[in-house]
């Protein structure tokens, strides 16, 4: 059966009046509408009906999605573990059961109620909050979770509505899945993904179509699950959510999270409270001219507007003026918590060289012509015997053609190796996400230490690899001036054999991976500039296989937009007005009026570079200054191929 066509206003309109539903204001309304209310379930017209334009509206009600998803989030937990005044599993609702549901094993039998397959037993609720408050996130992904759980009562209080946002789309396929029946799981999993989907940064109107068509059956299988109490009107707005965002945009341009954060800011502002809206007019006031000042203050001196990012180290100023740099020498990034230095093993110092030749950017043409010469001495080599002829020869025969063929004083430090002495580092930022070594990890309480590297295809997870950082390490390169570093991370790599050292759900793509097993191979080192972040959570579960197991949960560096890789831009905007420059050429995102970072490239370059505060509840920062040095890099790329060429 189709479903029913959206209503256009004009014909909302039309129904009301033929209905001769009245205003509240009117005389008489109360009891007019009171008897047309009886059958048709209107109970008055909304004055917002006298506005010329409403009956026009696309969007007449611009739904809150931080709401819903926390009240639905509230529902499902509390029916789940059965908290005391908040779950929809009570006696009027197994009394409902008996008219309007076929559920003979859920009603009432000798004045009990039987338990229902979507409660958990109380052996469950424990387990369940000791996973929750042993939870480790790293720094700014969320608050501590701990906090909120009470062991006596087996139950969660307390919690903000971004603590529900993350609960609800990330650890709810975690939390259920070994201790409810899988079709209670896979519906709660599909809700998960439908609000992970629906507040994505980046969407595609035919992804909102396939939502709005899945909604219904999403919410029909809970209706196979849940009780009818457990469906308020909070429960059906999920329906709308997909059609608002395919005609006004993300939701992160709609929903209440900017709008609570400025007024928290505000309420910190009032220093009296006999005068509320004096304390706030006189912050902003001062605030604006402020602001106004440090436009006319000299380019050395440091505000609010014009800040060093994050990730500089200050002294990529420095490093880039040179013609030729090398991409890993210029990569932006801040380490700290520096420890003594200390010397490479023979092992240690071979892994990190050929791993850094052949992950530079410059270095791979030479690549390509060693891998060619191989397969013209001898035409019969496989894939297997070409990788490890990289592994054992390239280094030396780059070393030798370096020093004959080449020019480029950087190419040539690099192919001379890195120096055996290193600077240890127990933490450091890069990529715009926060990186703590395994031992700092343990002594704190989030978890930095999570580390995701890109395999051969950027479109499939199995192919990815996940380990976890055990050292961070600066190397040094000194045959050039000045003194070249880049920076390596050594990790603990997983097994990424399937279904030996990593699962995926055919449906759901949940990765697991098996933390027993370790990589084989020995490649300890990536490139600090590859790394993305992620953290592991442990199943809640009765059963001892599971122990081996845990989950992975993927997180998304703060101002980075992740772009399709067909397009820079979501089909629903223009591609020509997808940017608009001012006249200091700070680019704007025209749908948010933000700036953002658009990482399109896979091998973790960033277009569009932005910085953002790291404070999750201080006011994001729109102006910093921008690098635009696009241009001059693609101008020394030229040139250094044609050099090489030559």
């Amino acid at each position: 059966m189709p479903p029913t066509p959206l209503r256009s206003g004009e014909d909302v309109l039309k129904g009301i009046e033929e209905l001769g539903l009245k205003k509240v204001t009117e005389l008489g309304a109360d009891i007019i509408n009171r008897q047309i209310s009886k059958f048709s379930g209107w109970k008055k017209r909304s004055i917002f009906w006298d506005l010329p334009y409403w009956s026009t509206n696309l969007i007449r009600h611009n739904l809150d999605v931080m709401h819903i998803e926390k009240n639905f989030f509230e529902n499902v937990f509390n029916t789940v573990l059965e908290v005391d005044g908040k779950t929809k599993d009570n006696p009027k609702s197994r009394e409902d059961l008996k008219e309007f549901c076929r559920r003979p094993k859920l009603h009432v039998v000798d004045g009990k109620y039987p338990k229902a397959i979507y409660t958990l037993k109380e052996e469950s609720k424990k387990l369940l909050c000791e996973w929750v408050k042993n939870l480790k996130f790293p720094d700014g992904y969320v608050s501590n979770m701990g906090r909120c759980v009470d062991m006596k009562k087996h139950k969660l209080f307390g919690m903000k509505s971004h603590d529900c946002h993350v609960f609800m789309q990330r650890l709810v396929p975690v939390a259920f899945r070994e201790l409810l029946p899988k079709k209670v799981w896979e519906a709660l999993n599909e809700m998960s993904l439908f609000f992970r989907d629906i507040t994505s940064t980046v969407i595609r109107e035919e992804d909102m179509v396939r939502l709005q068509q899945k909604i219904p059956e999403i919410l029909c299988k809970l209706e196979r699950v849940f009780p009818p109490s457990f469906f308020d009107s909070m429960e059906h707005l999920p329906v709308h959510l997909a059609y608002e965002a395919m005609i006004a945009g993300p939701v992160q341009y709609r929903w209440m999270y900017p709008f609570e954060r400025n007024l928290r800011k505000y309420k910190y502002n009032v220093r009296n409270k006999a005068h509320v809206e004096g304390c706030i007019c006189n912050a902003h006031i001062v605030e604006e001219a402020s602001s106004f000042c440090s436009h006319y203050f000299e380019p050395h001196v440091y505000t609010r507007h014009r800040k060093v990012p994050q990730n500089d180290d200050g002294g990529m100023d420095e490093q880039d003026g040179y013609d030729d740099n090398l991409s890993i020498f210029t990569y932006p990034g801040r380490g700290f918590g520096e420890l003594n230095r200390r010397y490479l093993t023979e092992e240690e110092l071979k892994a990190a060289h050929i791993y850094i030749l052949l992950n530079c950017r410059e270095v791979q043409p030479y690549v390509e012509k060693f891998i060619d010469s191989l397969h013209q001495m001898f035409p019969q080599i496989t894939e297997q015997e070409v990788d490890r002829k990289l592994d054992e020869e390239f280094a030396s025969w780059f070393t030798r053609y370096a020093r004959v063929h080449i020019d480029n004083q950087f190419i040539k430090a690099l192919a001379e190796g890195p120096c055996r002495s290193a600077k240890p580092y127990t933490g450091y930022n890069v990529n715009s996400f926060k990186f703590h070594t395994k031992g700092r990890s343990l002594s704190r309480a989030s978890n930095n230490s999570g580390v995701c590297i890109k395999g051969t295809n950027y479109s499939a997870d199995e192919n990815d690899y996940y380990g976890v950082l055990t050292e961070i390490l600066e190397l040094e390169y000194k045959g050039s001036t000045p003194i070249k570093r880049t920076v390596l991370f050594k990790c603990e790599w997983f097994d990424p054999t399937p279904n030996v050292g990593m699962k995926i759900h055919p449906q759901y793509k949940l990765v697991d991976i098996n933390h027993r097993r370790k990589l084989r191979k020995y490649e300890p080192f990536v490139l600090a500039m590859q790394a993305a972040q992620v953290y592991y959570a442990t199943y809640p579960s009765l059963r001892r296989d599971k122990s081996d197991w845990w989950a992975v949960c993927k997180t998304k560096a703060r101002g980075i937009v992740d772009m399709p890789p067909s397009s820079l831009v979501s089909p629903l905007v223009d591609v020509a007005e997808a940017f608009q420059c001012d006249e200091d050429g700070l680019r704007f995102d025209v749908v948010s009026d933000s700036e953002t970072i658009v990482r399109n490239d896979p091998n973790g370059e960033f277009i569009n570079l932005r910085d953002e505060d790291d404070n999750l509840d201080d006011e994001t920062e729109f102006h910093d200054e921008l690098e635009s040095e696009s241009d001059d890099e693609n101008e020394n790329e030229e040139a250094y191929y044609e050099s090489g060429s030559e």
